[in-house]
């Protein structure tokens, strides 16, 4: 495992949605942030709490003091320099992810293409 810095930015809003799930889990976790093929625009983003024990030798540890973020390094190619927001809104609201190596996003934004 590998500890990178600055590699995926979090706003306060985001940081703030991310504390108040954590603390609703009870086993200390990480948030995991990956890469799938598929999704209409062709990859498509994936967040899911994770295990300390299930952690890999490609993963990369993203430390933010009170929380930490997971990125296997295959994912972290596409995502760095990712900015994760959080819109508290009836339509359109959860998690955004302003990603600038994507050339193409679907409209909901849970899609992209390099």
């Amino acid at each position: 495992m590998n500890t990178s810095s600055n590699s995926i930015k979090i706003t306060n809003q985001a940081f703030q949605h991310l504390l108040n799930l954590n603390r609703l889990i009870l086993n200390k976790v990480y948030l995991r942030i990956s890469v799938k093929q598929g999704g209409c625009s062709g990859m498509s983003y994936s967040m899911n709490f994770e295990k300390v024990e299930n952690l890999t030798d490609i993963d990369n540890i993203i430390d933010y003091s009170d929380f930490q973020i997971i990125c296997d390094s295959k994912s972290l190619l596409y995502l760095y320099g990712l900015s994760l927001d959080y819109k508290d809104s009836l339509v359109g609201g959860g998690f955004q992810f302003i990603n600038p190596n994507a050339t193409q996003t679907c409209g909901c934004g849970k899609s992209f293409s390099v």
